[in-house]
């Protein structure tokens, strides 16, 4: 018998091939032996009162409410906990059992206000229990016993907690276990002394992430949303799909009023959901309000030169602007003088229809995308290695991981719902290899700890790799049949990693990994019956970036774990949309799916469907572009929803580029740090406006659906559209299912997809096609994409970018939980209570030596520029490493990043800077300018704990 994790009516779902047949209430239902009775009810169409059971937490029988009653003198158990057994005669309405449940729901209602505000509401699930129980008044109380005169907790700016409306039923502490796995909740206390407590302290100070988890646990009022209280409860949902990463969640958007008067009043994790299956994280739970920010554009503007104010103009007269600037500059200096950037925080519909304008309407190649400072060698190397440009998984497929080895990730800030899934399984008694040059908390949290922390120094993960990979090959833990019958160029792979100067005590003084642990750790990773590589940006942002990502493919072939659950080589990818922009063809040298536009086959579907000509040339990527605005032959631009003087390395030469062009058109919902050297600002919609599809990590293509009308006047697609036809290009659509079917006819991995199907079935990850029907969570079964699989010979160069004198410490950067990207979502909402400003962690040690304490500003530079932040003096980082993050443009990381970049993609080697740091003196404040206001918002106890 197999348990599958999945626990509807308070009880894990069996598999097996026995059945038990019980009878309930008379009715006679056949279930999988071990099934709950409460479950068998449920399939039996009868509902059995419940108030510690839900449908995603495991069965507790605390309650009492869920007592039946069983034929043959078994007494009257709870039925959450009780599995059927075969002839089992079932009774749930006894009088017996009515009598049993009116005393229970008594005592309840004896210790809980009976002035609830969440009754007031209809939001109390126990007053609802208590009608259904026919329990109409309280006889008794207790004097003061109990707990209704605590105060309210506000702390958190999101959710209330009110002690009196507790009932103390746990749902909530273990929500925070079971599903988020933070364990910051707690009982303490016995009796009528128990409270539920975030640690001891507030829930802003503790060690609570917000996911909301218990918010949606809570039976009573006592956890409540502050939207509910204001707006009072929604009168309708949408499902939609979440902006933020690439976990891709699913939500309810739940809401009031229509059309133009749309209230979002919550966002439920929508437990149908394929990727979060019913959770969520600070970010897409509460952090939506910034799509009805005040400072939100929804006007378009136009001025002539940067340093002029913006005129609002209307749709015709900024699309008229951008078509006639677009088509002068191109007379001027030739078709290959203008391109456009796309967003992977846009949908698919939208994504493509932009590559499709540049490549239609402008007559050239030249677009790209964010991915190319992220992810572009995930795509390089992976498709290089099995022949497909994606992950090898999906994410449920972590729950069959027996050891998991993370490198250059750190999933519990940047993918928390994944990490709540991978915490789960390490729970379970899986383990976990974390190969990072910083301390993250899978290192070590609660009930989490790694099997081997390898921090290896910034800069050297393909060295990292090959010593892993030459302990199997020379200890002979390879598997020599998968290796001989799914891969090409063996032998050669072979002798080059069992040379000598591969091993683990050859690389230790480069990598700053004990060659002992390393051994440890690759037997680990060899021997498991099933291991899975999960990786993230500390992999991609590096001058070896596309040969790191090859080298662990090269480890997943040669222990033959690809093909099956549990195993693969698994980007965990940034933006919400960032796999979907890749495959939509935003690349300069690939149309949709992945295919190269030298292929003549490729470019003649494209050129039927569009009636033109497509350039077998690959186009100029981003850095191009920026170094073609600066030597006068690139001078358009159309940058879709990137703000890319805050986000790309080098601030200072992309600031150069974007003033050397004559007309920069930027489309985004607010005014940002581009926009600054922008010409045309066009609004953009949020993805509450939206109707398309989002793409995440997994390849799981999600229906995005509009909660609301564009706030705006007109789609972003039809913006696109209009600015294409007014090239002199018709180009247009009747909806966004129109593009999709476009996309479906022209891209095979696609070619099942459409909306209907999506809305009729749920998400489908891609492939999906006649083989493939209804989608492929699992990649490269019995062979791969491109046949057998490639092993490459990565030879280990080191990075140009190495510390020195001048510059003796080695800067490298990441993300927090409670902001995103450049911040400009996040940073308009509540979540900035946890992180009000970019910090620079520094250890210990350097610190001294520099004379920095905790708090002191300090000036960080590099050989291309400096900037100043608040220090956190650190042991998280190993000595001679710094660490911040990018998410508020008045620190300005990005200024001291430098051009290096990944030798095929351009990716820009983010994660390694040549940096000194130094005490901000006057004459440094000065010479730098205004200095960066630090936030008068204390970071919380907790936050900063955290960080440390």
């Amino acid at each position: 018998m197999t348990i599958i994790d999945d626990t509807d009516y308070g009880t894990p779902r069996v598999s097996s091939d026995e059945t038990a047949t019980v009878t309930i209430d008379g009715r006679e239902v056949t279930v999988p032996a071990g099934t709950s009775v409460m479950r068998a009810a449920a399939e039996a169409g009868i509902q059995v009162p419940k108030l510690c059971a839900t449908d995603s937490l495991k069965a507790f029988g605390s309650c009492r409410l869920c007592l039946v009653e069983v034929e043959g003198g078994k007494g009257t158990p709870a039925s959450c906990t009780t599995p059927c057994a075969d002839g089992m005669v079932v009774s749930t309405q006894t009088e017996q059992v009515k009598d049993l449940r009116r005393n229970v729901m008594e005592l309840y209602l004896s210790d809980h206000p009976t002035d609830c505000d969440g009754c007031a509401r209809g939001n109390c699930e126990m007053q609802r229990l208590a009608q259904e129980t026919g329990v109409a008044e309280v006889r008794y109380g207790l004097d003061g016993a109990n707990h209704l005169a605590d105060t309210t907790d506000h702390t958190n700016p999101y959710f209330d907690y009110d002690p009196a409306a507790c009932i103390v039923c746990s749902r909530c502490v273990r929500a925070c276990s079971e599903t988020q796995g933070t364990f910051a909740l707690t009982v303490e206390g016995r009796g009528f002394d128990s409270r539920i407590s975030p640690g001891g302290t507030d829930f802003l100070s503790s060690e609570c992430v917000s996911c909301g988890a218990c918010v949606q646990a809570c039976p009573t009022d006592a956890l409540t949303e502050r939207s509910v209280v204001q707006l009072g409860m929604p009168t309708r949902s949408v499902v939609t799909t979440c902006a933020y990463c690439g976990v891709g969640c699913s939500f309810k958007a739940e809401v009031q009023g229509s059309g133009d008067d749309t209230r979002v009043v919550r966002m439920t994790p929508w437990k149908d959901g394929g990727a979060n299956e019913g959770h969520s994280c600070v970010k897409g739970r509460f952090a939506y309000g910034y799509a009805s920010h005040d400072d939100r554009q929804m006007e378009p503007m136009v001025r002539d030169t940067i340093d002029d104010e913006w005129r609002v103009v209307s749709w015709d007269e900024a699309i008229a602007r951008v078509a006639e600037g677009f088509r002068a500059i191109q007379e001027k200096h030739g078709v290959g003088s203008i391109g456009g950037i796309s967003s992977s925080r846009c949908t698919n519909e939208e994504v493509y229809v932009v590559q499709k304008m540049v490549r239609a309407a402008f007559g050239n190649n030249n677009v790209d995308t964010c991915a190319r400072v992220c992810h572009s060698p995930t795509g390089y190397g992976l498709n290089h290695a099995f022949g497909t440009s994606a992950g090898t998984q999906d994410f449920r497929s972590v729950e069959q991981c027996d050891v998991m080895l993370l490198i250059g990730a750190n999933p519990t800030d940047a993918h928390p719902v994944f990490a709540s899934r991978m915490k789960k399984r390490l729970r379970q008694g899986a383990q976990i290899i974390v190969a990072d040059p910083r301390r993250i908390d899978l290192v070590r949290s609660p009930h989490v700890e790694a099997a081997f922390h390898l921090p290896v120094r910034p800069g050297t993960n393909v060295a990292f790799v090959n010593a892993m990979a030459h302990v199997i090959v020379t200890e002979g833990l390879h598997d020599e049949a998968f290796l001989r019958e799914r891969c090409e160029d063996v032998d050669g792979y072979l002798g080059f990693i069992a040379q000598p100067e591969h091993s683990p005590e050859a690389m230790e003084e480069e990598t700053g990994i004990p060659a002992a642990d390393l051994r440890s750790a690759a037997r680990l990773y060899a021997t498991a019956p099933n291991a899975g590589i999960y990786y993230g940006l500390g992999v991609t942002e590096h001058s070896q970036g596309s040969t790191m990502v090859m080298g662990m493919a090269n480890l997943a072939m040669l222990t033959g774990n690809l093909g099956r659950e549990g195993v693969g080589v698994n980007p965990l990818r940034g933006q919400n949309n960032v796999q979907g922009s890749c495959d939509m063809g935003s690349f300069p040298h690939e149309l949709p799916g992945y295919r190269h536009v030298s292929r003549a086959d490729v470019r003649e579907i494209y050129e039927s469907l569009w009636g033109v000509t497509i350039q077998p040339e690959p186009g100029l990527r981003i850095p191009n572009m920026f170094d073609s605005a600066i030597g006068g032959s690139f001078l358009g631009l159309y940058v879709q929803g990137e703000d890319i003087a805050q986000s790309d390395p080098n601030t200072q030469h992309v600031e150069a580029a974007l003033r050397s062009m004559e007309l920069v058109v930027v489309q985004d919902l607010f005014l940002n740090e581009t926009a600054r050297f922008a010409h045309v600002f066009l609004p953009g919609t949020s993805f509450l406006e939206k109707d398309g599809t989002f793409t995440n990590a997994e390849r799981r293509i999600n229906r995005v659906r509009p909660v609301m009308p564009s706030r705006v006047g007109r789609d972003e697609w039809e913006v696109v559209c209009d600015i294409a036809t007014a090239m002199g290009y018709p180009m247009s659509y009747g909806s966004p299912a129109e593009i999709m079917d476009e996309i479906a006819s022209t891209t095979p991995t696609f070619a099942g997809v459409s909306f209907s199907r999506l809305d009729a079935e749920g998400s489908m990850q891609w492939p999906v096609t006649d083989a493939a029907p209804h989608g492929t969570p699992t990649m490269h079964v019995g062979s791969f994409v491109r046949g057998l699989g490639q092993l490459t010979t990565t030879v280990y160069v080191p990075t140009t970018e190495r510390s020195n004198r001048k510059y003796p410490l080695v800067l490298t950067t990441g993300r927090i939980l409670s902001q995103y990207n450049v911040g400009a979502q996040t940073r308009r909402t509540p979540n900035s209570t946890w992180h009000p400003e970019d910090v620079l962690e520094i250890h210990p040690a350097d610190a001294e030596l520099r004379g920095i304490t905790d708090g002191d500003v300090v000036e960080l530079s590099s050989r291309v520029g400096a900037t100043r932040l608040t220090a956190l003096v650190s042991e998280r980082m190993p000595a001679g490493v710094v660490y911040t993050t990018f998410h508020h443009p008045v620190t300005g990381a990005n200024v001291v990043t430098t051009e290096n970049s990944d030798w095929a993609t351009n990716c820009p080697e983010y994660k390694v800077t040549a940096v000194q740091v130094t005490v901000a003196t006057e004459a440094t404040r000065a010479a730098a300018g205004e200095a960066p206001e630090a936030s008068s918002a204390p970071m919380p106890a907790g936050a900063m704990a955290r960080h440390r």
